[in-house]
């Protein structure tokens, strides 16, 4: 195959190649750098069946489609291990939500209740003490001591 040949038709190549590719310009490009790579090394060659053009046409259209089918492959993959990354991630926190919500429930109820109003529901102590129905000093007790009971709680439970 001559050098000539293939400079001569490579604008059509190229535009040929920009089709294939779904007229993005970096993956024509490599592409054609992979038809001449395959025709340098012998991988792709000319038995003269049919024209020249009409060849190289159809290399640069089935390694457009073997390129598009392994990036396919690998963003399948790549989907499947963030999907499982993802579900890694919410078994941790649920692991770790759970060992939570299981020293919450060993807590005394009123320590119980107060640590929930003020962390989970953004209430101010003075806030839950009136929701309660505590006065506000007693409230103040019962989230020190909570924090201090569900601390030696989760101590080493967290870090396994």
């Amino acid at each position: 195959m001559q050098q000539e040949e293939l400079e001569r038709l490579h604008p059509a190549s190229y535009a040929w190649a920009l089709s294939c590719c779904r007229r993005d310009r970096s993956e024509a490009e490599e592409v054609l750098q992979d038809v001449y790579v395959k025709i340098l090394e012998g991988k792709a060659r000319f038995d003269g069946r049919s024209s020249l053009k009409t060849w190289l046409f159809a290399v640069i259209r089935r390694t457009a489609a073997s390129r598009a089918r392994r990036r396919s492959v690998r963003d399948l993959l790549l989907a499947k291990w963030a999907r499982e990354q993802v579900v890694v991630r919410q078994v941790e926190y649920s692991d770790v939500a759970a060992i939570l919500l299981t020293a919450l429930q060993n807590l005394a109820r009123r320590q119980r209740e107060v640590l929930e109003l003020v962390f989970y529901h953004d209430l101010t102590i003075e806030e839950a003490a009136i929701a309660l129905n505590l006065s506000i000093g007693s409230a103040r007790v019962h989230y020190q001591r909570g924090k201090k009971q569900l601390l030696a709680q989760l101590n080493g439970k967290l870090d396994r």
